[in-house]
Formats: C-alpha cells, structure tokens, sequence
C-alpha cells in the first residue's frame, strides 16, 4: 500500500474514533475537501462544517478555532467531555510509537496456549492483534468503547454494593489516583495483590514510603520546632485509647496510639508515654506538649518539665473555653457556687426548653415529617462532649426560627392528634413566645465572643503567639454584649457580668502559661502604636506586669546558662526599644506577619530570631488528635482482629498519614476529592455518606457544614442528620 495513503487512513481512523463525535451527529461529507463534514450538535441543535477539531472547539468552548461555543453544555458536562478528550490524547500518544515486528506466538493448538490468557488478552483493549485500520476495528475505537465503560462501571458498583463500602468513599483520591494508572496503562493480565500481601509486604513497603515523605516535614523540626498533641477518649469496645502526633509549620503527622487497657493511668504511665514519644521526636525539637486539662495530665506534664525544662505542658485553649461556657451556660448547684448557679441558671433553663423542642419534634416520624417540609435544615443534636455542644444546638434552633412558627400555627400541626397533647401546646407556646427567643438570642449573643474564639483556636494552625491577645479581647466583648443588653455604662456594676468574668478569669489563669507570655511578647505587631491605640488601656507587652514576670520565667528554663540569658535579655531590650530599627521595620511590624518580620529583619538579634522563629510556629490546642479518635476503632474492628500488636500500629501510622497528608493536595480544598476525609474514620457504616455526627467531630460550624452537605446532594437520608 502508499504510505502516504496508509497514513492517511490512520489518521482518518483516530479521528472516527475520537470520544467527542458521539455528542454530534454527523450529516453528508462536505464540499470543502479534507476531513471536513457538515455536523449538527446534539445540544444545541445548530450545523456546522469543519472537522474533529472544530467539534472539541465547539463542546469545549475553545477559543480562536472560529466556531461558536455552545451554550447548552453546562460545566458537568463539558468536564466529563474534557476527561474523554485527554484521555484519548494521552492513548493517542502512546500508540504513536514505531511498529514493531510481532513474534509468533502460542496458537490455540499450541501445548502451551491457556484459554484462561486469550481471555485475559482478548478482554483488554489494547492487548488484541491490530487485524486491520477501519472503522469499528481501531485500537482507539475500541478503548473508548463505551460498552466496556459501562461495564466497568457495574464492577466498580458491584464491589461498592458487596462489601458495603460508603458512597463518600468515590470521593478518595488514593481510589481515584488508582483507577486512572489501570485504565491509563497496559496492564494485560495483571492480579491484584491478595490477603496476605496487602498486609505483610506492602503494608511495610507503604509504611517506608510514607516516612520517607514525613522526611520532609521532620527536616523542618529542628529549626522550626514542634508541639507533641496528645488526646485520650474511650471506644466504643470501652478501651482507653491515646494519641500522639506531632505538628509543626508544615502541619500534623501522626507517631502513635496506645491502648492503655491494662494499664493503670496515674500521672507516672502518662509522663512515661510523653517521655517516650519525645525520646522518638528528639527533645531538642520539642517545645510544648498540649493536652487537656484533666489534672492527670497537667501533672504528668510537670514530669516532663523537669526532665526537659525547656518543654512546656500547655493546655488546650479549646478545652478550656469549652469547660468556660459550661460553667456559664450549665451549671451546677453548691454553696460555693450558689451565687453563679442563682445568675446563670436561666440559661441552663432555656437550653432544657430547646432540648424538649428538639426531641418532641424529632422523636415521632409524623412531626418530623410536618417540619422538614417547613424547613431545609435539620434540628442538630450534638452531644455533650462536644465543645459547646449547648450554644450549637441554640444556633440551629434559631436559624429555622420562622420554619418553626409557620410549623406550629399550621394547618397540618393543628388537624394532627396525638396522645400527648400537653406536650404539644407547651412547644406551641415557647415557639411563639416572643420573650422566649429574646432569650435564647441573648445567649448567643454575649456567647459568640467565645465561640468565634473556640473557632479560631479549633485547628494545628500557629496562632500560640495569638492566645493571649484572644483572650483579653474575648473577655471585652462579652462585657460589651452584656452592657448593651442591660442597658449600662462602662462603670456600673452588673451582678450577672461580674458572674460570667469571674469564669472567665479562673479559666484563663489555669489556661495561660509563661510560654503564651513569652510567644505573645515576641508578636512585632503588639508594639506598634496602631495596634496599643486600638483598645484603651493597651500597653506594649514588656510595659505588662503579668506578661514580663511570665517571659522572664520562661526565658530561665529555655536558656539555664546565665550568660545566654544575658545575651538574651539584651537583645530582647533592643527588641522592645525599637531602636535598631528605620522607619520600613517599623511599618512593617504592623504590615507583615510575625513570622514573615522576624525572616526579614530579625538577623541582627540572632537568639531572639531563632527563638521566635519557633514559637510563632507552634499551635494553642490538641484539635488534630482530637480529630483522629476513631482511627484505633479503624484497626480494631471485629473484621480485622486478627492482625498481631505491631501489624496494628503499622497500619495505624500508614491510615492516619495517608489521611493527614492528602490534606496538604490542592485537590483536598477543591475538585471531586474536596473534603474527601470529612465523614471521620467509620468506614464501617455501609451506604453512608459522612454524617453530620461525623462532621460535627470535624469543625464547630455545623449549620453550615450541613448545608454544603444537603447542597452537594441530591438526597439525604434523615438517618444521616444529627437527631439524637
């Protein structure tokens, strides 16, 4: 045959049996010549002439190919185009290679021919003989054969349906990353790897290649520091189970968890854990460790001290907010705390109220029934281990506010006749009790200081330096919000203030810590005239009493040897004078942020640099453990208990990375795998979708949350809202 004219049928060949033709119907062959045909799009309805080139154009809406874009192709669809059209580009690249001569091979005759292998060849697309280039019969037409597509789907929804996998699962990208290298490579008669090589060898060839990427992260610890994050909490098998990770600028790895089972837990055997895990880190790296603040943990943490001076035990600031808005919103009855419980026992009251709402709605499916088809939110129901658990639940229920009066006064309410109609009135009669919301809108009010602050400090993010700053403009706003509402001046007195501030200020003095002290003196911005000018009475953080008596305590663990100290001292005075500096450096301590200062112009004190550059790295809560308290229940199933002790813990480090590093992806914030990790570690719930349980373990703003959730689905099953 002519080259030239076999080189033209190929190519006439890929064409025909390019992806983006079936969206277009082909009509007579055009009078222009080439490979130009008349085609009318399947959307759009409209002809036009050109050939393949100018169809992608049109369905992908190209540019500069002189053809209109069409506009009945939505985003989804012309995304799902655009994965068809690469993919055919990326087999049309690979087939371009230079033909070589086959080798015989077995026939069907032969001793050695396995009907089992012709099936395997024959089955994939590229493995067949090229017989001949014609339509219907190319290598191209036949990968993107789309009965073979469909078939693949079935399987990979078949196994979804057999093993009970959740659907949220499609959205991981270690699934996603490996469907495209199969279909992506020639992989004829490949089998993947069975039982017991998923976890032996590969279960340590992965473990070796996730520590070789945390290599990077643990480079940065020694002159960027670390926190060691530790959390305990109980499964659901009641084992007591803690976790350890360690977080730094370039975010959290997991190094353990211990199932204390058989252990007693005095403050010894939690100490020996932190010791041992900072032996594994390296104690020069480590420069807090945070925990709650059971007092087990603060005096296991004062082992550690003394071990390691230069370690600080931090308490969780979130924790500590929490067990601050529990004190205000429910608390308990004694003699010491009588005149507490008489100023803020009303709010326990309403919260009461608003439960009985919740659960006489929720409780009875004809109820729940007449209100989900007054509102699109669900009632929350978080529980009360969660931080503030009570202001959450309060934030729901006022949302669907007006949802819940045109509820109560409705037809379908008031023909509905239940057994319990006492019940039913004294709902009717709080939701459309004006006086009722007035409260319930004055809680959240003087309440969301607190709450935006538990927000900020819910995350791995540096903000130690930040802490101390929160606090004081915390405790200014919640006196604003309840002046305003009392309708006083800045100089009278507010018994009910004076309650909520005295909470306020015992949480903070067992919360704050000379390391906060220090950190928060280190802020450039806090020296600024702006930022004293701000709030009245503000000083600069060496003119603070409390702060400098902090700092120099810190300052004498971290640096033992009096002449360090001294250098120190020195440059910290040269610091806080402002006068080594020009006018930029001076701008620019309000301009830039701490870490980003202290980079540019921290060189000429190079003690205080290297000190700074640490501790303004460094995160005020122990979120991230928190975050992965099923991972233990993960390993642990009644389906994988058979995997020895050490198996365990190695494929708890590998399932936790995994998960923490995939966060860092681009992909992780946008794209088909955005959040893919936000339905928790349950991945034993067949047909799920992340429950709003799971994600309220993940983030403090649940009304939202679930509302991206419900806008991302078509359906949601009740079973998946938080009504408990």
């Amino acid at each position: 045959m002519n080259p030239e004219k076999e080189s033209e049928n190929e190519k006439s060949s890929s064409e025909n049996a390019a992806p983006l033709w079936k969206y277009v119907t082909r009509l007579e062959k055009a009078s222009v010549g080439g490979g130009n045909v008349s085609f009318r799009c399947n959307y759009c309805e409209k002809i036009f002439k050109g050939s393949y080139s100018r169809v992608k154009a049109h369905l992908l809406k190209l540019p500069k190919f002189g053809i209109q874009a069409c506009a009945k192709v939505g985003d989804e669809y012309q995304n799902e185009m655009q994965k068809l059209e690469d993919a055919f580009e990326e087999s049309s690249r690979r087939l371009k290679k230079p033909k070589l001569v086959s080798l015989p091979t077995d026939s069907p005759t032969s001793p050695n021919w396995d009907s089992r292998e012709s099936s395997t060849a024959t089955s994939h697309p590229f493995s067949q003989k090229k017989k001949g280039v014609g339509i219907g019969n190319s290598p191209l037409e036949r990968a993107f054969n789309n009965q073979c597509r469909e078939q693949l789907d079935c399987l990979i929804a078949r196994t979804f349906y057999s093993a009970g996998l959740p659907f949220h699962f499609a959205k991981n990208p270690y699934w996603i990353e490996m469907i495209k290298f199969a279909a992506n490579n020639n992989l004829a008669g490949y089998v993947p790897p069975g039982y017991n090589k998923l976890r032996t060898t590969l279960l340590q060839k992965e473990k070796a290649h996730i520590e070789k990427l945390l290599r990077a992260i643990k480079d940065t610890w020694k002159e960027k520091g670390l926190s060691i994050v530790s959390d305990g909490w109980t499964d659901v098998q009641k084992r007591p189970l803690i976790n350890f990770m360690a977080t730094s600028q370039k975010g959290p790895i997991f190094i353990k968890s211990i199932d204390g089972t058989k252990e007693y837990k005095d403050k010894h055997f939690i100490a020996d854990l932190f010791l041992k895990v900072v032996g594994e880190v390296g104690p020069q790296h480590v420069v807090q460790i945070i925990t709650d603040n059971a007092s087990v943990m603060k005096a296991a943490g004062s082992i550690v001290e003394a071990e390691y001076p230069h370690i600080f035990w931090s308490p969780c600031v979130v924790h500590t907010l929490n067990l601050a808005l529990k004190n205000i919103c429910a608390p308990k009855y004694s003699l010491q705390n009588e005149n507490a419980y008489n100023e803020c026992n009303w709010i326990a009251q309403v919260s009461d109220e608003a439960t009985f709402i919740r659960i006489f709605i929720t409780n009875h499916s004809m109820r729940l029934a007449i209100f989900n088809s007054y509102s699109p939110l669900k009632l929350l129901a978080v529980a009360e281990t969660r931080f503030a658990s009570i202001i959450i639940m309060l934030k729901r229920l006022f949302q669907v506010k007006q949802n819940l009066r045109n509820m109560v006064v409705s037809e379908e309410w008031m023909s509905y006749r239940e057994d319990d109609v006492g019940k039913a009135q004294t709902v009717r009669d709080y939701i459309l009790n004006d006086l009722w919301w007035d409260k319930v809108e004055y809680i959240l009010r003087f309440t969301e200081p607190i709450y935006e602050m538990l927000r900020v400090a819910d995350t791995d993010a540096p903000i130690l330096h930040k802490v101390y700053e929160m606090w004081d403009s915390m405790i200014e706003n919640v006196k604003k919000e309840i002046y305003q509402h009392e309708g006083k001046e800045d100089y009278e007195e507010s018994p009910f203030y004076d309650v909520v501030h005295n909470i306020l200020i015992e949480r903070w003095t067992k919360n704050c810590t000379p390391l906060h002290c220090l950190a928060h003196s280190l802020n450039p911005k806090y020296y600024t005239i702006k930022w004293i000018e701000e709030v009245r009475g503000r000083v600069a953080p060496h003119k603070d009493a409390e702060i400098s008596v902090e700092r120099n305590k810190c300052l004498k663990r971290i640096f033992p040897d009096p002449d360090d100290r001294q250098k120190v001292n020195v440059e910290f005075g040269l610091f806080n004078s402002l006068q080594v500096y020009d006018e930029d450096n001076m701008e620019d301590r309000w301009n830039y942020n701490p870490m980003l200062w202290w980079s540019t112009y921290g060189s000429t004190l190079p003690i205080l640099q290297t000190l700074a550059l640490k501790l303004l790295q460094q995160p005020c809560s122990s979120s991230c453990a928190e975050r992965n308290w099923s991972t233990y229940g993960f390993i642990h199933s009644m389906r994988r208990n058979r995997i020895t002790p050490k198996r365990a813990e190695d494929l708890v480090f590998v399932h936790s990375n995994l998960r923490l590093l995939s966060r860092r992806r681009p992909e992780y914030n946008s794209g088909e795998s955005k959040k893919w990790d936000i339905g928790g570690d349950n991945w034993d719930e067949p047909f799920g979708g992340p429950g709003l349980l799971e994600v309220a373990y993940l983030t403090l703003d649940e009304p939202e949350m679930e509302t991206s959730i419900v806008e991302n689905n078509d359906y949601v099953d009740d079973d998946d809202v938080v009504v408990l």
